[in-house]
């Protein structure tokens, strides 16, 4: 069966659009069609001309998400799983027992413990750090893997990947970034130092709140790629066809929906900055961020489209303007088209590091003025 050519240098946008699937010239689909065969025939002499096995270790399905996502982190490949947490749990599982991994002190919370748990079972030695300087000094000593979020999960810390990678590299260790909130719309780890990029699929490159996924992007197919495959075909970590088909269809709306986000989101942080009732504003878009000029070296074209408000008044006031919004939504997850808000530190519960009095916001695709409208009037509540 043959396929038109793939055309060679366009824009990342354009490449999203397309879908990087070239179409298929039998029927000359438009949408790539829906995979759902688990295994494939043998030819008489037992070869597989097809160039399949089982789906389980590479689904056709996977062929288009996989291709673009290569093209838009600029790797050499990318793997699909079945969740963010499979495939950042596949990285730490390819690690031989008693390697050392840093990590930062602000990330994803449930991932955070994840780590700590799998680090003793698998007798790792792992090591948090705050800040860039402290990730500096903890790799005086040699490491085995660096993993950064950036902006970290739900404070927005940055951190210079570019620093970290050099870091990383001199200590001997890999680098490996979660990018799921700036996506490859704004930051692309891999030209900055990276080894690996992560993403929880479910969130951007989805955007439609209807597939759970997870990605991974490689600098380069090399040993310690080959067992990250080997950990998604033998631990059954797979994408489902059907979410595999969902995903590239997400996708195809990336740009257009990651950057009208992440310019509501930059109005909203404007508005409420040195508002009445918020005692602070966490996004890496304001000047007064920590963070902003490191964020405005290593974002391009914008600062993503999450942000925190710390409410005055605590963590009872929080809550309470919580429950008085009406377009924003009460929900977990992130970087879907609808607004989400959520009080971040009890969902997280005991030990979490997070603010009492702090309001997670995913902003989507809806009218600005009715987002700062929507926390306007929650806010008079309090």
């Amino acid at each position: 069966m043959s396929q038109s050519p793939a055309v060679p240098s366009l824009a990342p946008e354009t490449q999203a659009a397309r879908g990087a699937v070239p179409v298929d010239s039998t029927y000359r689909d438009i949408v790539p069609p829906l995979h759902l065969a688990t295994t494939f025939e043998r030819a008489g002499d037992g070869s597989y001309p097809g160039g399949r096995v089982y789906s389980r270790d590479g689904s056709p399905a996977y062929d288009g998400p996989e291709a673009l996502l290569k093209e838009l982190e600029g790797g050499a490949a990318a793997a699909l799983f079945a969740s963010g947490m499979a495939a950042a749990s596949a990285v730490l599982q390819a690690l031989k027992p008693g390697a050392r991994v840093v990590a930062p002190r602000a990330m994803y919370w449930a991932l955070r413990n994840w780590m700590i748990q799998f680090a003793a079972n698998w007798q790792l030695t792992l090591d948090f750090f705050a800040d860039d300087a402290e990730l500096a000094a903890l790799l005086q000593r040699p490491a085995d893997l660096v993993w950064l979020e950036t902006p970290a999960n739900p404070t927005w810390e940055i951190t210079d990947i570019a620093a970290a990678a050099k870091a990383a590299h001199a200590a001997g260790a890999r680098l490996v970034v979660d990018s799921t909130v700036p996506t490859p719309v704004f930051t692309r780890p891999l030209e900055l130092g990276a080894d690996i990029v992560m993403h929880s699929a479910t969130k951007y490159l989805n955007g439609h709140s209807d597939v759970v996924a997870g990605a991974l992007v490689t600098r380069a197919v090399d040993d310690f790629w080959q067992r990250i495959k080997t950990v998604r075909a033998l631990g059954g970590a797979v994408l489902g066809p059907f979410e595999a088909w969902l995903l590239a269809r997400g996708m195809r709306t990336l740009f257009p929906r990651v950057r009208t986000a992440a310019a509501s989101a930059a109005a909203i942080a404007s508005h409420f900055h040195g508002h009445a009732k918020v005692s602070l504003v966490l996004y890496p878009g304001l000047a007064s961020h920590p963070g902003h000029a490191v964020a405005a070296r290593q974002m391009q074209g914008g600062f993503g489209a999450m942000l925190s408000l710390r409410i005055a008044g605590g963590e009872a006031a929080a809550k309470t303007v919580a429950a008085r919004l009406q377009v924003f939504q009460r929900a977990t997850s992130l970087g879907s088209v609808e607004s989400l808000v959520e009080h971040r530190a009890s969902v997280e519960g005991p030990g979490t590091f997070c603010p009492d009095d702090l309001l997670r916001l995913s902003v989507g695709i809806e009218n600005t003025a009715d987002l700062i409208a929507d926390l306007e009037q929650a806010l008079a509540g309090i």
